[in-house]
């Protein structure tokens, strides 16, 4: 019974000594850890990270851009419109079979395998795509495709620069240009440029657009207005006045400013010799007659003394001052002056 008894007693110490063993570390953390401080409720599950989107090859995009378009490039792209003349490359992802290079007719079309032709006259390249991905998808050929665009020549970008600069022709005109852009491409304005340029819109054939330009572009930076695609620019020759024959400088001076008179034309061609004929003195002015010039005397000595009014001059009028004693034929006269002022140098009168 005594033995019984103290096996009793044994086990239950053995427990309680087990029981503090075990219990110690967890009472001794809990007495040395300081009091926790508040912590705010965190989300149950973390947000998944999207993974990149895959990009097809061929799109030019670079890895680890395709979720982040640079704006600029994106606003560009969104901003040309499609038309005839330009040729494109259409990819289909997965199905190289589909790619094809066409360019877009007159009437804005472009013709695709198995959908035949898709308008895309006036769209953007992301209008475009998002069409023919919509044929290809109503029409069973392609679920769910991914269609790119790849513009290789944009004819119908094209701005028409005619008239007095220095490289006239066809420019491409992609984003956004101004005038002043323009002419420095083209070499700038000739020497006998006006100072009005027409601007004429496609979408307005008939109302064209005139501006005036300073002999200084920087002073008037209104006048460097947009330019667009498919505009029609031309910049116009300045009307000339000649004064050939025997006067000190025969020239063309370019009347831009305004108007011109005998005498200030006289003047600015150093004025007229001493052999000079100033009776004889006449102005060969471009007509509807049979000849397609008239001339009219000038009494150039009674005006160089104030006894006889000033006469404007017109443009492309030649004042032509005979020498005197030379014997030319009346009906000679025009013929003469003519040929002189082909041979003149051009200057512009700053006003």
């Amino acid at each position: 019974m005594q033995f019984q008894d103290a096996c009793r007693n044994f086990r239950i110490g053995f427990c309680l000594l087990w029981a503090l063993v075990l219990g110690t570390p967890g009472i001794l953390a809990q007495q040395a850890a300081p009091p926790a401080e508040p912590q705010t409720e965190s989300p149950k599950t973390a947000p998944a990270v999207a993974p990149l989107p895959q990009v097809p090859a061929g799109t030019g995009v670079p890895v680890g851009r395709a979720s982040q378009p640079d704006k600029q490039d994106s606003g560009d792209a969104s901003a040309t419109k499609l038309g005839p003349g330009d040729l494109v490359e259409v990819s289909v992802f997965g199905v190289p079979e589909l790619n094809s290079k066409a360019r877009v007719n007159n009437d804005g079309d472009v013709y695709l395998p198995l959908i035949d032709y898709v308008h895309v006259g006036e769209l953007s390249i992301e209008e475009a795509q998002k069409v023919i991905e919509k044929r290809l998808d109503n029409g069973g050929f392609v679920r769910n495709p991914h269609v790119t665009i790849f513009v290789n020549e944009y004819a119908s970008q094209n701005v028409t620069l005619l008239g007095e600069v220095g490289r006239p022709g066809l420019y491409p005109m992609i984003g956004d240009r101004r005038l002043f852009d323009l002419f420095s491409v083209a070499g700038g304005l000739s020497e006998r440029a006006s100072r009005t340029v027409s601007i004429t819109r496609r979408s307005k054939p008939d109302q064209p657009q005139l501006v005036h330009l300073s002999r200084n572009l920087t002073d008037a930076p209104e006048t460097n207005v947009e330019v667009h695609p498919g505009d029609t620019i031309e910049v116009q020759r300045a009307p000339i006045v000649y004064v050939v024959g025997d006067v000190g400088r025969p020239s063309g001076l370019l009347i831009d400013n305004g108007s011109l008179t005998v005498l200030q034309a006289v003047a600015l061609s150093g004025g007229p010799n001493r052999t000079a004929k100033l009776d004889g003195t006449r102005i060969v002015r471009r007509s509807n007659g049979p000849n397609g010039m008239t001339e009219m005397i000038v009494p150039l000595k009674k005006m160089l003394r104030a006894k006889a009014p000033d006469l404007p001059l017109q443009a492309n009028d030649i004042l032509f001052i005979p020498v005197s004693g030379a014997k030319i034929a009346t009906t000679r006269v025009a013929d003469t002056a003519i040929s002189l002022s082909t041979a003149v140098g051009i200057y512009a009168i700053r006003p």
